[in-house]
C-alpha cells in the first residue's frame, strides 16, 4: 500500500509518531522530514548499487535521468554534478556526442591503459570518440573539439531521490509501495533513539526486517528480462 507523507492517522508522519508514542509537539514534522530523507538516501544508494541493469530512478522525478551540455571548442574536460532540476548526480552511466543530427555513444576508456598515451590524451584536436572518467562525474574527451556545438554532449546518469519537505502531504516515496512501510519504521526508530524510549529495541527489530525486504527486492525486479548463460572469465595466472 502506498503511504503518503502526511494523512489523517495514515501518513508517514502520523504512523511514525503513533509507533513511537509521541505527538507533533514532542516530534515536529521537520524532524520526520529529516528521518525520511535520510532513509531515502539509504534506499537510493542501495538501489543504485544493487540494480545495475534496471538503473533505478525515483518515480517522483519529473524529468528523465539524462541531459545535454554544449560541446566547447578546445575544451576536453566536462563535469556533470547536477541535473537540470538541481538534483545531485551520483554516477554517470553514459555520454554521447552529437554527430550529423544524431547522438552517438562515446566509449568509456581508461587513459592509463596501454592502448592510450596518458600524456597526449585529450591534447590533440579531432572528433572525440571516447572519454575517461578523471574524477567523480568529471570526464576528459580523447580529442579537443574543433568547434562549439550547442547541446553537443548528451549524458546519462543516476541521481539522488526526490526529497520531502515539511509542507508535503500527499507525496509518497518514489519507490515501490512494498517498501514504503520502512519509512515509517525508520522515522519511529529515530524518535525512540533520540528520546531514549523503551520501544527502541522493538523498532530496531522491525527496521532490520524492512531492510531485509529491501535487500531481497531490488535484485529480482527485472522479471521481463530473460535469463542468459554467459561464459565465465578464465584466470590463467
Amino acid at each position: 500500500m502506498a503511504i503518503q507523507f502526511s494523512a489523517t492517522n495514515a501518513g508517514i508522519c502520523e504512523q511514525a509518531r503513533s509507533l513511537a508514542g509521541v505527538d507533533s509537539t514532542q516530534w515536529p514534522t521537520q524532524k520526520v522530514v529529516n528521518s525520511t530523507n535520510n532513509w531515502h538516501d539509504f534506499v537510493t544508494g542501495y538501489a543504485i548499487g544493487a540494480d545495475k541493469r534496471f538503473q533505478w530512478d525515483d518515480t517522483n522525478h519529473t524529468k528523465l535521468p539524462e541531459g545535454t551540455t554544449d560541446l566547447t571548442i578546445n575544451v576536453t574536460d566536462y563535469s556533470f554534478l547536477t541535473d537540470e532540476q538541481g538534483n545531485s548526480i551520483i554516477t554517470l552511466t553514459g555520454v554521447s556526442l552529437l554527430n550529423n543530427g544524431k547522438y552517438e555513444p562515446l566509449k568509456l576508456v581508461d587513459r592509463n591503459d596501454s592502448d592510450y598515451d596518458v600524456a597526449t590524451f585529450g591534447t590533440q584536436t579531432g572528433t572525440p570518440t571516447c572519454y575517461d572518467k578523471i574524477a567523480d562525474n568529471i570526464i576528459r574527451l580523447d580529442f579537443k573539439p574543433s568547434a562549439t556545438v550547442t547541446a553537443g554532449l548528451k549524458f546519462y546518469f543516476q541521481r539522488t531521490g526526490s526529497y520531502f519537505t515539511a509542507s508535503d502531504t500527499t507525496k509518497t516515496p518514489g519507490v515501490s509501495p512494498l517498501l514504503h512501510r520502512v519509512y515509517v519504521i525508520a522515522s519511529a526508530y529515530d524518535i525512540a533513539l533520540t528520546l531514549g524510549l523503551n520501544n527502541l529495541a522493538a523498532l530496531s527489530v522491525e527496521k532490520q526486517k524492512e531492510e531485509l525486504k529491501m535487500i531481497e527486492y531490488f535484485p529480482v525486479r527485472s522479471r521481463d528480462e530473460r535469463p542468459r548463460l554467459t561464459m565465465a572469465k578464465i584466470n590463467y595466472i
